[in-house]
């Protein structure tokens, strides 16, 4: 366990900047950063500020959001709610809305101070089904976020994976378990980007070397490499993250900052 607040707060700020490394198009990071400003604006976890203010990102840029949030947006924009914007595609789909959009865009709540370690599951929960209503994008945000926090708070690897897999679904569970190279999927399907991510953050002893062989694995694909980037920030810290590795989203690095350091700042309050 860390007993140095610097190293709490370096791990802090690692979730977001890792995220800002991992993500090669944008779209993700540019929700992260619309649940970071939120925690920061509203001290804490609200999930109709987060909504509306996807919606306004949305409405003015949004991309890479995944068809599932892009289809929900759509929807939820013409006058339907949320909530059953997200259940009828669900039921449309036939349940196919299983997507790791959640779990990119929900990162930051493990950076919130006022998100005590019980409360984080059932926040990445009601993030995730505001626009993916299957069970399993829920949870598996939510392993995102503890692993991150138990990863903040300190804990080796296998400790914090051990926590991540507290109360899951057997395929997260199955995700956050060692598994070979080999047996990796560069889908878009939560548990199994997770999988992946684990993988590559488990097997790499530093920052630089775990990315590079996500977006080697993953090629186009944009999902294995953002959740690398935001658990690997967890454990090995803002300071491991070399500028270099920053390309596509160098613009947004002074938001991306201001709330890293701003909720960095909130684990001095709560020791």
């Amino acid at each position: 366990m860390i007993h140095s607040m610097d190293e709490i707060q370096n791990r802090v700020k690692g979730i977001l900047l890792g995220l800002a490394v991992g993500d090669k198009i944008g779209g993700p990071l540019r929700m992260a950063l619309q649940t970071a400003e939120s925690l920061v604006q509203c001290n804490g976890f609200n999930v109709d500020d987060i909504a509306g203010r996807y919606l306004a990102w949305w409405r003015e840029e949004g991309f890479d959001t995944g068809p599932t949030s892009d289809t929900v947006f759509q929807r939820v924009n013409s006058g339907r709610s949320f909530d059953k914007a997200a259940r009828q595609l669900h039921e449309e789909t036939n349940g196919y809305t299983a997507g790791c959009n959640p779990a990119h865009r929900a990162a930051p709540l493990a950076m919130c101070a006022n998100l005590t370690d019980d409360d984080l599951a059932n926040a990445a929960t009601a993030d995730s089904v505001l626009t993916h209503y299957h069970p399993l994008a829920g949870d598996v945000s939510a392993a995102v976020v503890s692993l991150c926090r138990a990863l903040v708070r300190g804990h080796e690897w296998s400790k914090a994976l051990e926590i991540a897999r507290q109360g899951r679904l057997p395929l997260t569970r199955a995700a956050l378990t060692d598994s070979s190279e080999s047996n990796l999927n560069t889908g878009g399907f939560a548990p199994e980007v997770l999988a992946a991510a684990a993988h590559f953050v488990g097997a790499n002893s530093n920052f630089s070397t775990a990315i590079c062989e996500a977006v080697n694995f993953a090629g186009p694909a944009n999902y294995c490499p953002v959740l690398v980037g935001s658990i690997g920030g967890a454990r090995w810290g803002a300071s491991s993250v070399d500028d270099d590795l920053i390309s596509q989203n160098k613009g947004l690095m002074p938001r991306v900052m201001e709330s890293a350091e701003i909720l960095a700042a909130g684990w001095e309050k709560v020791g």
